[in-house]
C-alpha cells in the first residue's frame, strides 16, 4: 500500500533504534512512502520484473549467505543493478555487516544502509507495524482523548462545554490523558483508529479561567499516555427540554472518522451531572458489551419474559 505522504528515514532510525552505516547521507531527506517491505532475494539474482523500488529493503540471513557465495566481480555487478533504483533504504538484520563494496555503491546511489541486531522475522513485523502507524491516513479534530479503564474515550462537543474539565476530573480519579483540545486520529486498518497528541501540546490541558496546566508534572507520568485506540465517542451537548434522548440503548449510534465507525453517545449537559462518573460508566458498559453482555437487551428479555408469563397465566384462567 502506497501513501501520498511519507516519513523520513531518520525517524524510522530513531523509532527502531537502527545503526547507520552511511553517516554521510542526509537521512531526513530520504522519504519512505510505502507501508510494505521487500526481501530482495530475487533482485539479487537479477530478476527485477514487478520490483517495487519504493519499499524498504530488508536483508536477512538467506540473502546475506547468498551474497557471500558470489565472486567479488559478480557481487559488484549485482550491487550496481540493485542499488541503482530509488530505494528509500536497505536494512541488514541479525547484526549482519554490509561489505565495503555494498556501502560504496550505496553511497554513490544515495541509498542509506542501516542495521539491526534483531532477528529478521521479529524486526520485519515491527517495521511493518511502525510504517503502517506512521503512514496511516490522519485527520485532526477538536476534542479530548482519555484512557478510562483501558477504553479510549474521545470526548467531543462545542468549545467551552466542559471537555477539559471532565478530562481533569477523570485524571484525578486515576485515569490517563492522551490529548486535550487537538486529537490526531490515524486509521491503522479498517477496524482500528489510534489517537495521539501533537507534540507541541502533549500532556497539557487548557482550563478556562486558570490557563495551561501540565498534567505530567502535576499528577505524574502514570496519568498520561502517548497514544490510545479510540473505542467510544461521547458527544457533549447542551440539554434541551424538548429533545428526545436515548434512555435504553438498545440500538447503538455511530459516528465516522476516516471511514471507520465508532460507537457514539450523545450526553446532554445539565447542572449537577457528574460527567466523569458518567464517562466511567460508559467505558465499563462498552467494555461489557464487547465481552458479550448488553444490559439493555437483558432488560428487554426480562420484560418480554414477564409479559409472556402474564399472558400464559391469563390463558390458564
Amino acid at each position: 500500500m502506497n501513501t501520498k505522504h511519507g516519513i523520513s528515514v531518520s525517524k524510522i532510525v530513531q523509532i527502531l533504534d537502527l545503526k547507520n552505516y552511511t553517516d554521510d547521507l542526509d537521512l531526513k531527506k530520504k522519504k519512505i512512502t510505502a507501508t510494505d517491505i521487500n526481501r530482495p532475494g530475487l533482485q539479487l539474482t537479477g530478476y527485477f520484473d514487478h520490483f517495487e523500488e519504493s519499499r524498504v529493503e530488508v536483508i536477512g540471513n538467506v540473502e546475506y549467505t547468498y551474497i557471500n557465495r558470489m565472486s567479488p566481480a559478480e557481487r559488484r555487478f549485482r550491487y550496481n543493478e540493485f542499488l541503482k533504483y530509488d530505494i528509500p533504504c536497505v536494512i541488514f538484520c541479525r547484526d549482519l555487516q554490509p561489505d565495503q563494496d555494498f556501502l560504496q555503491i550505496a553511497m554513490e546511489n544515495d541509498v542509506p544502509v542501516l542495521g539491526s541486531s534483531r532477528s529478521t522475522s521479529e524486526f520485519t513485523a515491527e517495521l511493518i507495524y511502525t510504517l503502517g502507524e506512521q503512514l496511516a491516513p490522519c485527520i485532526t479534530i477538536h476534542g479530548v482523548l482519555v484512557d478510562v479503564y483501558g477504553e479510549g474515550i474521545l470526548i467531543t462537543g462545542e468549545s467551552g462545554i466542559g471537555k477539559s474539565e471532565t478530562a481533569l476530573e477523570l485524571i484525578r480519579r486515576g485515569h490517563r490523558l492522551v490529548t486535550d483540545d487537538v486529537v490526531e486520529i490515524r486509521k491503522i486498518n479498517e477496524h482500528t483508529l489510534i489517537g495521539t497528541s501533537p507534540e507541541i501540546t502533549r500532556h497539557f490541558i487548557e482550563l478556562r479561567g486558570i490557563g495551561i496546566i501540565d498534567v505530567k508534572t502535576l499528577y505524574g507520568v502514570e496519568c498520561v499516555k502517548e497514544k490510545q485506540q479510540i473505542d467510544l465517542v461521547i458527544q457533549l451537548e447542551d440539554w434541551k427540554k424538548d429533545a428526545e434522548y436515548d434512555r435504553l440503548g438498545l440500538e447503538e449510534e455511530y459516528t465516522e472518522y476516516l471511514g471507520n465507525k465508532v460507537v457514539c453517545h450523545s450526553l446532554p449537559i445539565r447542572p449537577g451531572r457528574n460527567l466523569a462518573l458518567i464517562c466511567e460508566a460508559a467505558a465499563v458498559n462498552h467494555r461489557q458489551k464487547k465481552m458479550g453482555y448488553n444490559a439493555a437487551q437483558e432488560l428487554y428479555r426480562r420484560v418480554q419474559a414477564n409479559l409472556s408469563k402474564g399472558r400464559n397465566g391469563e390463558d390458564d384462567e
